[in-house]
């Protein structure tokens, strides 16, 4: 059995940067099985999430160049396209976003790895992160994040104070970070 090749995070980026396609496989294989379950979170439909998850690999080897180390990680960056790209494809398609709330101790999202290595949704480990948020944090962070209300939204739906859905976004987003660096 030979090594398994693995890639630290400067080096895919640098791999990217110079349109290195073993290096881009390297990154669908370990990346995908994550990214694919934030798609289907957002859009909940398998079909749907893996028409995100190849528009989201496109964005990504189109748009290393854009990618900044300095604003944060790179699995953090390839999140936020496949959130944003999820949304998007559901307000293409004049679809209502849902309105229930939905429970989000399995979802991928905020999760920083330390080296990118083989990872997928069930090595993520962020259930337990995440019950460790308030219930009113979990809801709007759901809400915000995976199913793309914005917090003006957030506040009708709930019928709480714009403020009140400020005040506690700010505070699961800080405890959230807290967690993660604990990791």
């Amino acid at each position: 059995m030979g090594a398994t090749l693995t890639y630290t995070e400067v080096e895919l980026v640098q791999g990217l940067l110079v349109r290195d396609e073993k290096v881009f496989t390297y990154l669908y294989d370990h990346y995908s099985p994550a990214l694919y379950g934030v798609a289907l979170k957002v859009v909940g439909e398998e079909a749907a999430a893996g028409d995100v998850l190849q528009e989201v690999f496109v964005k990504i080897w189109r748009n290393i160049d854009r990618y900044d180390a300095s604003k944060g990680r790179l699995f953090t960056w390839m999140l936020n396209i496949t959130r944003n790209t999820a949304i998007d494809s559901l307000r293409s398609k004049n679809h209502k976003l849902d309105q229930r709330v939905q429970d989000v101790n399995s979802v991928a999202l905020l999760y920083e790895p330390q080296l990118a290595v083989h990872l997928s949704v069930d090595h993520l480990g962020l259930s337990k992160v995440i019950e460790r948020l308030q219930k009113d944090q979990r809801i709007i962070i759901d809400m915000a994040y995976f199913k793309g209300h914005t917090q003006e939204e957030i506040a009708r739906s709930l019928e709480i104070p714009l403020g009140t859905v400020k005040t506690r976004m700010r505070n699961a987003i800080i405890q959230l970070r807290t967690l993660l660096k604990q990791l």
